[in-house]
C-alpha cells in the first residue's frame, strides 16, 4: 500500500507507548495528539520562552499538503495553556529530517497563575492535514537541511 498521509512513531519513541493520533468523531477535522511525557508548565512570566512539548510524533504527507498544530478548544478554559504561535505548521519535508526525524513538538505558554502539570497521553493539541496552494512564478528549490525552526535559518 502506498503511503498518502499520515501518523509514525518518531526515532527515539520507538518503545515508549505513543498512542498514534485519532479523529474521536466521524466529522471530526482533526486528529488528537498526546504528550509523549510528563511535563510541568510554569506559569508565564515576561521574557520567557515557551515550553516545547512533545509527542514522540512524526507525519508523513503529499508534497502540497501541510499539517496545521492547533489548541485544543478545552486547553485555555481547562488549563490556561495556549500555543505561542497561534497555529503550528508541519511542512511535508520536516518528515524524517536529519536533525529530529521530524518530531513534531507543541510549543505552548501557559497564562494560569500556578504552574501546570501535563501527564503523558494528555492530550495537548490537535493536528490538521490540509492542502495548500502555490503562486504563480514560485520557484522555492532548496532541501530542508535541519528540523525544528530551520527554514528561517
Amino acid at each position: 500500500m502506498e503511503k498518502v498521509r499520515g501518523f509514525e512513531i518518531a526515532k527515539g519513541f520507538e518503545n515508549m507507548g505513543i498512542n498514534l493520533p485519532e479523529r474521536k468523531t466521524k466529522c471530526s477535522a482533526a486528529y488528537d495528539i498526546e504528550s509523549a511525557e510528563d511535563i510541568v508548565i510554569p506559569s508565564f512570566k515576561k521574557g520567557m520562552k515557551p515550553t516545547l512539548v512533545k509527542t514522540g510524533l512524526k507525519a508523513y504527507m503529499q508534497d502540497d499538503e501541510v499539517l496545521y498544530l492547533f489548541a485544543k478548544s478545552s486547553g485555555f478554559s481547562k488549563k490556561g495553556i495556549m500555543l505561542s504561535n497561534a497555529t503550528g505548521v508541519i511542512d511535508g519535508d520536516y518528515y524524517g529530517n536529519e536533525d529530529n526525524d521530524g518530531h513534531i513538538m507543541f510549543s505552548v505558554i501557559n497564562m494560569k497563575d500556578e504552574d501546570m502539570v501535563i501527564k503523558k497521553g494528555d492530550a495537548i493539541g490537535q493536528a490538521m492535514f490540509s492542502k495548500y496552494l502555490k503562486v504563480d512564478n514560485d520557484n522555492a528549490t532548496e532541501i530542508r537541511k535541519g528540523g525544528f525552526g530551520s527554514t528561517s535559518k
